[in-house]
Formats: C-alpha cells, sequence, structure tokens
C-alpha cells in the first residue's frame, strides 16, 4: 500500500471555487480501481490551506490516478487557484495492513 500526504495553500479569493473542482475530483478518485481512500481536509485554523490524504492498494495504482482524465482537469484548473506550488509527500503504511480496514 502506499499513501501520499498532498499539501495545498489556496489563494482566499478561489477557496470556494476550489472546493468545488476538488470534491468533483474526489467523487471520480474513490472510483478508481486500487483506490482505498482520498480525503480532503480543510484546516480549521487556515481556511485556505487543504491537505489530501490519498491511499491506494500499490503505486501503479497511485500512478495510473495522475493520468485519469479527472486528475488532469483538476491538476488544469486547480494551477491558478494555489497561492504556491502543491507539496506531495509519500508514506509506507504500517497499520492497518489488512486491506478490509481501509473502506
Amino acid at each position: 500500500m502506499i499513501v501520499a500526504t498532498v499539501e495545498i495553500h489556496v489563494r482566499e479569493d478561489k477557496i470556494d471555487e476550489f472546493i468545488k473542482i476538488i470534491v468533483d475530483n474526489h467523487r471520480e478518485s474513490v472510483k478508481e480501481p486500487g483506490n482505498l481512500r482520498f480525503d480532503v481536509l480543510q484546516s480549521i485554523e487556515d481556511p485556505s490551506r487543504f491537505t489530501l490524504y490519498e491511499a491506494y492498494e500499490t503505486e501503479e495504482a497511485s500512478a495510473a490516478h495522475k493520468k485519469t482524465p479527472h486528475y488532469l482537469k483538476w491538476r488544469e484548473l486547480a494551477e491558478n487557484m494555489m497561492a504556491k506550488p502543491r507539496k506531495g509527500t509519500a508514506h509506507r503504511v504500517i497499520a492497518p495492513q489488512e486491506k478490509s480496514m481501509w473502506r
């Protein structure tokens, strides 16, 4: 399993628009083969800061996500909404290891 967290800082005047397009991306991402989770989080302290929590069964499934039409559309639209470049961090899963625990 592979988990990535992505930190995104959105321009304050684009927060509502960003939420709309990331929710669209979320809806399609959770349908992908190999996707275990695709959570979208917004900071309470700083509403312009978002974290994506993405879990995939394999690195191949994670890589395939980045080639989907919904991701490519989101990436193109979101680029002009960001206050600074997004930062992704890959993680190795320690627990839970059982796939059944992820849904």
